[in-house]
């Protein structure tokens, strides 16, 4: 077992399965900070926004939908909205290309667009969805941009779900060609987000960039989008009239903490390419643990896995920004 993966134990947080983004920010100044936000105008995206530029830092949110961003942000200052879409590998590049002409430095990165459980489709060259947007998405646009993430010697956050303890990656059908199940691809999607970060953060070490994957808790947001409202139903979620009933679920504003916190708690100054979650570094749990409500399976902490699958993205998509020194 690595340093890394030996320090995924819980350490001594002030904050928990309550705490709000704004609770963790308290007293922390983002001013002069730049945070590059995807998902930022949605769900616990905008709740994270929202509270990042109150503690003064200027968040930019790509959006797949720059007119609905610009009006779901308006209220907030200090945030700026460019196109992005996350399934198209091009229109990554072209806002890799634009910022990077800004000549901006990037000090937060908070990797938080997501798809859940959507009808089987492909992106790109036959890439499944959801490992295409949520993980080879944000891979490509992190290298695209590691030149200004460079210069911010920050931090990268990838947003995982406790999804992960589904299913690891299924190498021998990452693209569900032969079969296709919604929720083994959100676990595939959602182990790849944790592993990209444990990767991301040895290769970006040497450059004074961390990284970090969390899973935010359960909340009812835009993110259900693709599940039919029995399903809901059925999961406890809600009742029949649309309310939600599961008490374990959270706010968009609790939603929104374990990110922040990742993104900015000097707690973890010294960690890096650990998965948290309630504001707290996540134990490992093992793979007999079936009923576990918490932690993370030993598979997204793999860092033999985590460097197969730096391999793959860096081939699919043609990028790597750290092939001249890896």
């Amino acid at each position: 077992m690595t340093s890394q993966t030996s320090a995924q134990q819980p350490i001594d947080s002030p904050f928990g399965a309550t705490s709000t983004a704004s609770d963790v920010l308290d007293g922390i100044d983002l001013s002069g900070r730049l945070v590059l936000m995807t998902g930022g105008y949605s769900g616990i995206g905008l709740e994270a926004t929202r509270a990042l530029a109150a503690a003064g830092a200027h968040v930019v949110v790509p959006a797949r939908r720059p007119d609905v961003a610009r009006e779901a942000v308006a209220d907030i200052d200090d945030v700026e909205v460019d196109t992005l879409e996350l399934a198209d590998q091009a229109s990554i590049a072209d806002f890799a290309d634009r910022f990077l002409a800004s000549g901006r430095d990037i000090d937060l990165v908070i990797n938080s667009a997501a798809v859940m459980a959507n009808d089987y489709t492909t992106v790109g060259p036959g890439w499944e969805s959801q490992f295409g947007i949520n993980h080879l998405g944000h891979y490509a646009l992190v290298n695209r941009l590691w030149p200004a993430i460079a210069r911010g010697r920050g931090r990268v956050v990838a947003v995982s779900s406790a999804g992960h303890r589904r299913n690891g990656i299924v190498w021998d059908d990452i693209d569900s060609a032969r079969s296709y199940d919604k929720w083994r691809a959100y676990a595939q999607a959602k182990t790849a987000n944790a592993l990209f970060a444990l990767e991301l953060d040895d290769l970006a070490r040497a450059a004074g960039v961390q990284a970090f994957s969390v899973h935010p808790g359960g909340i009812m947001t835009p993110l259900q989008r693709h599940l039919p409202r029995e399903e809901l139903i059925a999961r406890g979620w809600i009742d029949a009239d649309g309310n939600v009933t599961d008490p374990s679920l959270k706010s968009p504003e609790q939603g929104a903490a374990t990110m922040v916190w990742a993104a900015t708690s000097p707690l973890l100054a010294d960690l890096g390419g650990i998965y948290c979650e309630d504001c707290n570094v996540a134990e490992i749990i093992s793979d007999d643990q079936t009923d576990a409500a918490h932690g993370v399976r030993e598979w997204a902490v793999d860092p033999e896995q985590a460097r197969r699958l730096w391999a793959l993205s860096a081939e699919r998509t043609g990028v790597d920004a750290f092939a001249a020194s890896s």
